[in-house]
């Protein structure tokens, strides 16, 4: 028994050949993202029967994000700069390749909203232009660019909700307490009134409106444990529950795209589970189902319905998009996100769950090396973001890396992960670094009592909250982890809190509610805070920092690997200038899980592809 052969980090962390297809709502296109010569990633345009071309010239940071409008030959792409979070909104005419931004204002965030096939050269749009802190509602003319005021922002908005009349009409509010208020207008003239407000320990918001705008459609936690599915009548204001489970939150929801009736829900339990609402379309799911293996999404739907783009997730093998014709019920294969996976032995990705100390049940993923037993195994603990988010079943590129690698990697979703209910969400409520960590330790407890893992080469590795769970495993947990990888992690709650940018102030009334109130609690954060323990840490730490982050700021970083300087502990520091929170530019995540692979390799002992030179990449090595 042997591991397959490595394979190349540039098939993994490299751009995809062709992602991310999208139709046009006339079916006339079909627009995806690729590499262009430079391996810039850019929107490229399949004509009939013609040849593709790009459409888009982005000089460096590639695109991840656009949508069609319903303007005829139009599409909105989005972009910030090196990270920063403030994306603009670039209208592409298809047919001269001409691009203009929408949202031309400096240090300005723009969200979109809402595109109407009713409204076809309109965008309703969020901007905090007025106020950094606040996001009002402006509608953008698509054929002159005109940028109209809309609706004000009294301040604790957080999401806006049009009608199918292009009126803003629903809004969801962050309240002091914490929580949040479902707020509503029978027109845009009158004033909003509350229709139901949730406590710091629930959750809900509005979702949608029927096509009639006699029914707004909203989830939330009231009366049930886990987030239901809800539509509620306007003019009687009673509720009627469409979709619920009692531990699963609701997770997708599919409408048809011009009736806006709800046609599918789903629940995202070890894997996402739907259930078919609409008759019209159980037919379709039934035939799609039977394409190929895996969890498909349906990804685009012309306006006439007629054809569906559906892409095909799996956990050891690429992404594959087929073309759908509902009224033969017939799918062709378009392509996949990466050829050069199709053909690999890749692991596949097992849920599994445990008990905690305290006996909550904790779910998450085991992925192990293929070819090799299981094991005695040098292992990976992979923590996911948020921390208020979750890890889910599919291809997940560093964690098949770090499996053809030789190492076990466990993915856990501890208490405060979303989409388990609400008990499970506040089990987590002031316990970073306490009772949300015990759930890690437990898990590598878990892992090294089944006999997979060899305690003394167990690493710590994450992003964000994940990099954060790095800092506390060598700080709280010294002798646990052989080593750590932070990336853009905080160091310091205290810090983190003061410096989040100006439109999450809505957001910290739940920042404090769920992980700690800076004024009256400072030194609890303190004490959750791993700067503050740094004469802990006895293993090595490598940490990975964009400087342009907008969430954990660059001094996340630089204050823990100063005072590891000062302390004379062993840390490794890469920052990359053209970065934000993540490493989006291919150049820079290859350069940096170069660094990572061969840090794991001496720590832990897995296998390590030798170290190219990057070109391109942007990382500062200090």
């Amino acid at each position: 028994m042997s591991l397959p052969p490595l394979i190349p980090r540039t098939t993994l962390f490299g751009n995809p050949q062709r992602t991310s297809p999208r139709l046009s709502p006339d079916g006339k296109y079909l627009a995806y993202i690729a590499p262009d010569a430079n391996n810039v990633l850019q929107v490229w345009l399949q004509e009939p029967g013609g040849d593709d071309r790009q459409l888009t010239q982005d000089k460096k940071r590639g695109i991840r994000s656009y949508f069609w409008t319903y303007q005829e030959n139009q599409l909105i792409y989005l972009q910030d700069a090196d990270g920063d979070e403030n994306f603009h909104l670039y209208l592409v005419d298809v047919t001269t390749s001409m691009v203009r931004d929408l949202t031309p204002f400096q240090g300005v965030k723009a969200n979109p909203i809402e595109l109407d096939p009713d409204f076809p050269d309109r965008a309703l749009v969020s901007l905090n232009l007025k106020d950094r802190q606040k996001f009002d509602v402006y509608s953008i003319n698509l054929t002159t660019g005109a940028v109209e005021f809309d609706t004000d922002n009294p301040g604790n908005i957080v999401s806006w909700t049009a009608d199918h009349q292009f009126q803003i009409r629903a809004a969801t509010a962050a309240t002091p307490d914490g929580g949040s208020e479902l707020l509503y207008r029978a027109t845009a003239d009158d004033a909003w009134e509350s229709l139901r407000r949730w406590g710091p320990d629930d959750e809900g918001g509005a979702v949608g409106f029927s096509k009639d705008g006699n029914t707004l459609y909203v989830v939330g936690t009231h009366d049930a444990n886990a987030q239901r599915f809800i539509a509620l009548d306007l003019a009687a204001r009673n509720e009627t529950v469409i979709a619920a489970d009692p531990q699963y939150d609701i997770s997708n929801i599919v409408t048809h795209p011009t009736e806006h009736t709800i046609q599918a829900v789903s629940v995202y339990k070890a894997k996402e589970e739907w259930t078919v609402l609409d008759e019209a379309i159980r037919g379709d799911f039934e035939a799609l189902a039977q394409v190929r293996p895996g969890q498909f999404v349906i990804s685009s739907r012309t306006t006439a319905d007629d054809i569906w783009l559906v892409a095909y997730l799996t956990d050891d093998g690429p992404v594959y998009y087929y073309r759908y014709d509902r009224n033969r019920k017939d799918a062709t294969y378009l392509f996949s996100n990466q050829p050069k996976l199709e053909d690999l032995a890749l692991a596949s990705m097992e849920p599994i769950e445990y008990q905690a100390r305290d006996g909550l049940t904790i779910h998450g993923y085991l992925t192990l090396p293929v070819g090799i037993e299981a094991k005695n195994l040098p292992t990976v603990l992979f923590v996911h973001g948020g921390p208020w988010a979750r890890d889910m079943w599919g291809l997940n590129p560093p964690v098949q890396w770090l499996a053809n690698r030789g190492y076990a990697v466990l993915q856990v979703n501890f208490r405060g992960s979303t989409g388990y209910g609400k008990d499970f969400l506040n089990a987590g409520n002031r316990q970073w670094g306490k009772t949300m960590h015990d759930d890690l330790i437990d898990a590598v407890d878990w892992l090294c009592n089944q006999g997979i893992a060899d305690r003394t080469k167990v690493a710590i590795m994450g992003g964000s909250y994940g990099g954060y769970a790095t800092l506390a495993g060598l700080t709280f947990t010294p002798d646990v982890f052989a080593c750590g990888v932070d990336i853009v992690g905080p160091s310091n709650l205290i810090t983190l809190i003061r410096s989040v940018p100006p439109y999450w102030q809505p957001m910290m009334a739940m920042f404090a509610h769920r992980v700690g109130d800076i004024e009256t609690e400072e030194e609890m954060l303190k004490e959750r805070s791993p700067l503050f323990f740094v004469d802990r840490i006895e293993k090595p730490l490598l940490i990975g920092q964009g400087a342009n982050d907008p969430r954990v700021k660059e001094a996340e970083s630089e204050q823990i690997v100063e005072a590891m300087h000062r302390a004379g502990k062993p840390v490794e520091y890469v920052l990359y200038t053209d970065e934000g929170h993540g490493f989006a530019r291919p150049e820079n995540r290859l350069h940096f899980y170069g660094i990572v692979e061969a840090f794991l390799a001496k720590y832990i002992g897995g296998r390590a592809e030798p170290a190219d030179e990057v070109e391109g990449h942007c990382g500062v090595v200090k």
